[in-house]
This record gives structure tokens, sequence and C-alpha cells, in this order.
């Protein structure tokens, strides 16, 4: 087949291609420019002209095609939308919309454009008759992030690393030369160059409300500048309080940032809306026992499903789970198959 194989300049996307290449594919190699630079020597993006480079030496290595893409537009509104949900009091994931509306949205058209049969990434997932599931690798299966992916697409979707680990990886990305080989993983969110979030939220549109510090009773605790600087869950730059504290809760439209110690945090019910289905749509007040992750790092929590509209889900944890917190994407599973996600809008 003609595959469209997304290379942002890393290891993992190197040897998607490789792998492709040598089960006889044809490929057309796409960079994807987000526009984004540091403003200094140590700011850096992970898809900054180095990147680029290095995804251009390795598709020159294996002799396919390679394209750099601009999509500056497509990731200033996704940035446009992290900034939003930050003063709103949220903790978005920009990595899931990435993934949902660029790299499985417009590649998809691009690959329409050049003649693909598919597109193919880096991620380490698999599909399996159609279904999304879960890596060879747990430590690095990356199914959080691809819950946004049109069902019908994952039929032309490939992923070439879901049955490696990483060490394979890179053990393979080193005997076929690539430059890539001992290239440091990027962990940071492409388009925050500075290492601080905050300063993307402050660069477009300015920072959230400030207000204060309050505790479960509202009683005042201390001041703050803003509530774009906290997450549900978050204990470092709070009031020293004689005793560890977290975020329990953000109040957006009045300023206030709830602090609990520890156990505040724990949560047995979930809300989440926007959800998207990778398996046939469950019908209105389908119950079933899942998996649930509501966040990357977070070993999925058993947890019982209920549907309670079109695009909503409650979800209950027989033991409680710690920050749930909304903006975040909760994912569904039953073992190692996704069944699809929502956005958390609350929790009790």
């Amino acid at each position: 087949m003609r595959i469209l194989v997304a290379m942002s300049g890393g290891v993992d996307s190197s040897v998607a291609a490789l792998q492709l290449q040598r089960q006889g594919h044809e490929l057309v190699a796409v960079f994807m420019r987000n526009g984004v630079a540091g403003k200094t020597a140590g700011e850096k993006s992970c898809c900054s002209a180095s990147d680029a480079r290095d995804a251009a030496v390795v598709a020159d290595r294996l002799g396919i095609a390679f394209y750099a893409v601009d999509y500056e537009q497509e990731f200033g509104a996704l940035m446009d939308h992290f900034a939003a949900e930050y003063r709103r009091g949220r903790t978005p994931n920009p990595c899931v919309l990435c993934n949902q509306h660029l790299k499985f949205g417009h590649l998809f058209r691009l690959a329409q454009d050049v003649g693909a049969d598919g597109v193919a990434t880096g991620h380490y997932a698999r599909v399996v008759d159609g279904a999304l599931r879960t890596a060879r690798d747990r430590q690095k299966d990356q199914t959080y992030y691809l819950f946004g992916i049109d069902r019908e697409a994952l039929r032309r979707t490939h992923f070439p690393l879901g049955e490696l680990t990483k060490a394979e990886v890179r053990c393979l990305a080193n005997a076929a030369g690539l430059v890539t080989a001992e290239k440091a993983e990027s962990m940071e969110i492409c388009f925050v160059t500075s290492g601080d979030y905050r300063d993307v939220v402050r660069a477009r549109g300015g920072s959230g409300l400030p207000g204060r510090f309050v505790d479960a009773a509202g009683r005042e605790l201390g001041r703050h500048d803003g509530v774009d600087g906290f997450t549900i869950g978050q204990r470092k730059g709070l009031p020293a309080l004689g005793a560890p504290h977290y975020v329990a809760a953000i109040d957006a439209r009045a300023g206030d940032v709830t602090l609990v110690p520890r156990d505040g945090l724990d949560r047995t019910v979930l809300f989440a809306s926007g959800v998207r289905w990778l398996v046939p749509p469950p019908a209105l007040g389908h119950e079933w026992s899942v998996q649930i992750k509501v966040r990357a790092r977070h070993a999925p929590a058993a947890a019982r499903l209920t549907v309670t509209g079109p695009d909503t889900v409650r979800a209950e944890f027989p033991t409680a789970v710690a920050a749930i917190t909304p903006g975040q994407a909760a994912v569904f599973y039953d073992e190692d198959l996704v069944l699809g996600g929502g956005w958390i809008d609350g929790s009790g």
C-alpha cells in the first residue's frame, strides 16, 4: 500500500517508517510544522527546525518522499483552546485533540490528496480487526491519547510499534544507522517551549482571574494571582499551612482555589461529556464494568460505567480515585480493548 507516515524527527516515528518500508509499503513522509519557536536557544519545540532536519535525514536514508507541511493556523487554534481551558479552571490535554483533529484528521485528508491508503504514526498502540488495543509494552502504551480517532479511520491507521518495546525500537534504529537512534524523548507539550504552560496562557488572552485560596468550608487561606496557575491535585506553589495541602477544586468565576489535605482529593464518581466510542455505541442507560484511566499516567481503575446521554456518561468507582480533573480525558477500557473516552466535567 501507499501509506502517509507522520515523522516528528524522533526515534519512534523513524522506526515506524523503517518497519513499514520493510513490509513492502510505499511511503510518503510528512513533518507537521506547528509554527512555534522558542525565544532563546534553551527554548525548544518538539517540532523545531532541528527535528524537521532529523526527519528529512531519516527519510533520505530510507529513500522515501518527504514533505514539511505548515499547520501553524491549526496549532494556533489548539493553543487558543488550551489557554481558554486554563482560564476556565480546567486542565486541558492538547495531545488528545492534536491526534483527533490533526494527525488523524487533517493528515487523512492529505493522505487522500496524495493517493495514500492510510496513515501511520510512531504511537505505541495496536489496531486489531479495526479495534484499538493497548500496546504490548504497557509502560509505553499511548492509547489514552488516541480515543478521539474516528472509528472508521482506525481501519486505515497503522501503528508499526504496537508489538515492540522501546528498547527494541532503539535497537532497530541503531542497526539501520538512523540518526535518531539515541535521540532523547520529548515529554513536554510541543508548543510550550519555555517549560511553563502559563506563558502560553498569558500570551493568548491573558491570565485567569486572581482570587483566594480557601479551605473546604470556604474560609480564606491566602491570595493568588490567577486561577490559570493551578490544577487539581497540585501541591507546589501553595501557601504554607503547616501540613501538606492540595488543590481540590477551582472556581474560575469567583477566583477561588480550594485546598484540602491529601484524603480530600478522593472521589468515587466521575461525569464526562464529549464521549466518542470506538466500539458500537451503547444504548442510553446501558451499564457495564470497565476500567478507566483519568490521566495519561494513571493505572486503569475498575468502574461501573452508565451511558446517560448521546455523548455523556457517569462512572462509579468501588475504590476512590484521587484528583479526577475537569478538562482531562477519561478513557474506557475492557482489558486491552479501548472502548472510547470523553472529557471530564466533574466528580463527586
